[in-house]
């Protein structure tokens, strides 16, 4: 038993650093703002807080799933996604536009009307940020370039570690949104109908123009 406890140790402290690592990785990769930053921010005050964290934990799951291809060393997905870039920048953009547009005329008298404690507008909320953001094929270079600088590409052929490593991913970018959006609710009692209409003006005209920036760079 005293055998079997002195090799436990070594281990649980080594899995709570990678999960420790996984954590600062995830958070730190989702806290940039950027399109699905902006988007979390106006469903939080449009729709309430279940909408905005909802909305980050796709983009979480995401961050997740491509965390999970560089831990494990998946080069051929990894390859297969970097090769269809220009595709899925294409699909990815074009979705942008259309979120930035549907966002810069949708009208708060009309978000009013519709509660979105409904599951079926979670669901879109989650769905749309995760498949913007697993459309990003700078993600995965970002996680292998990341776990490759930290020296802990491939979790050393251990899936445990490598499974600790993920959900240290999964649970610092959450952490973000968590974050994000409990602030901006803290804020939406604040917000009336008009700031809220310039709210959703602005939201998307910056949502439109990273859209476009992506289709642009398809032609660079």
């Amino acid at each position: 038993m005293g055998r079997s406890a002195i090799h436990r140790a070594p281990t649980n402290k080594m899995d709570l650093t990678f999960l420790l690592r996984g954590l600062a990785i995830g958070f730190s990769i989702a806290a940039p703002v950027g399109p699905i930053g902006v988007l979390c921010i106006r469903r939080t005050l449009a729709d309430g807080r279940a909408a905005g964290l909802v909305s980050g934990l796709g983009a979480a799951s995401a961050d997740a799933c491509y965390g999970f291809i560089a831990a494990f060393g998946l080069t051929f997905i990894s390859n297969i996604l970097i090769d269809q870039r220009i595709a899925l920048r294409l699909i990815g953009g074009a979705f942008l536009v259309y979120l930035g547009i549907k966002t810069l005329l949708a009208k708060p008298a009309e978000q009013a009307q519709t509660a979105v404690t409904e599951g079926s507008h979670l669901v879109a909320a989650y769905a749309s940020t995760f498949f913007l953001t697993v459309t990003n094929p700078m993600t995965i270079i970002s996680f292998a370039a990341i776990f490759a600088g930290l020296g802990i590409a491939n979790a050393n052929g251990n899936y445990r570690t490598a499974a600790t490593l993920v959900a240290g991913v999964f649970l610092g970018s959450a952490l973000w949104w968590l974050v994000l959006s409990g602030g901006v609710a803290w804020l939406r009692s604040r917000v009336n109908s008009f700031a809220l209409q310039w709210v959703n003006r602005f939201s998307g005209v910056i949502i439109t123009a990273f859209g476009l920036v992506a289709l642009l760079s398809i032609a660079a």
